[in-house]
């Protein structure tokens, strides 16, 4: 099993990379004009619960804060896809 500095050898490149692109895109919608939507609002709070995951796994923590956790069904979708964030009917 690889050790913590293993694992920063193997993928801190690659991570860095990937947080620098997120920090850019954020910069981006910063820059832009008019207003964000539902899936800004669900990006930042996955950012926190990522930076914060209480009691469970970053990834998991991630995906739950982007999750609809609705139960019950909608009557008719109102499209074929997913928005990647809740918010949207």
């Amino acid at each position: 099993m690889p050790n913590k500095q293993d694992m920063l050898d193997l993928y801190f490149m690659d991570s860095r990379y990937k947080l620098i692109d997120i920090a850019a895109f954020l910069d981006r919608v910063d820059r832009s004009e008019g207003e964000t939507d539902f899936r800004h609002d669900g990006f930042l709070k996955a950012l926190e619960a990522m930076l914060e995951p209480g009691d469970m796994p970053r990834a998991q923590a991630v995906l739950e804060a982007l999750s609809d956790h609705s139960e019950e069904p909608l009557a008719k979708a109102t499209i074929q896809g997913a928005f990647g964030a809740v918010g949207k009917e």
